[in-house]
């Protein structure tokens, strides 16, 4: 009965396998099934898309408001050799790249200019500082997301404060525009009927209800003269 020297391993789509024989790196083995040698290590390593969400970072703005900020990285490994050999933990230096480039960019900013819409932080300066330090260990990083800005209670019932005093600023000067107006209208409306009476007159019987009687005297009427 002959000895098996050798083992078969199976390696899934979107992965690949690292034989080692003595320490040293043999084979990179694609997905397939493969025959390897009794006395080698299998180190297998995962190709597909991946996402890291960083803890949520306490960060300084310029006016020394603390924003907790939650990062989110979208990468995958690009050198399995390099991924398995170039670091114990590949995706640390990943991390902390992020980390470092989320502070310093944060420092430059105001809360004001994080919490508005159209200053939102750049997540594009994030991923290449990540890029850059993934580059080293194997690992492409494709992008990063700011996905939650979360701010101080005091910040946010001090800006709704501010939102709801200006709305309402907004409106009481729209209604003194609008009574502005009105009053004007009056004015002139009451220079125009000074300036022709029967045009007040004419308002007058416009105003009267439907089914009353009206009754209009042209001239002055005549002074009866007293007896002698």
């Amino acid at each position: 009965m002959g000895i098996f020297t050798f083992n078969r391993i199976t390696v899934t789509a979107g992965q690949c396998a690292l034989e080692y024989r003595d320490g040293k790196l043999a084979r990179v083995l694609p997905p397939g099934r493969h025959r390897i040698d009794v006395t080698a290590a299998v180190q297998r390593v995962e190709l597909r898309e991946q996402v890291l969400t960083l803890a949520p970072q306490e960060v300084l703005t310029s006016d020394a408001v603390t924003l907790r900020i939650v990062v989110a990285l979208q990468f995958k490994v690009g050198d399995a050799v390099a991924y398995v050999e170039a670091a114990a933990d590949p995706m640390a230096a990943v991390y902390l790249a992020a980390q470092i480039a989320l502070r310093d960019l944060v420092a430059g900013v105001t809360a004001d200019e994080v919490m508005q819409r159209g200053n939102r932080i750049d997540a594009a300066v994030i991923a290449a500082a990540a890029r850059a330090a993934g580059a080293r260990t194997g690992v492409e990083v494709i992008e990063a997301f700011v996905k939650d800005v979360i701010v101080p209670a005091e910040i946010r019932a001090a800006a709704m404060q501010l939102a709801t005093a200006k709305t309402t600023g907004a409106a009481k000067l729209e209604t003194a525009r609008a009574e502005t107006a009105a009053l004007r209208a009056l004015a002139n409306a009451g220079k125009l009927l000074d300036a022709h009476p029967a045009l007040a007159q004419l308002q007058l019987v416009q105003r009267v209800p439907y089914g009353s009687k009206v009754v209009l005297a042209v001239g002055t009427p005549d002074v009866a003269a007293d007896p002698e």
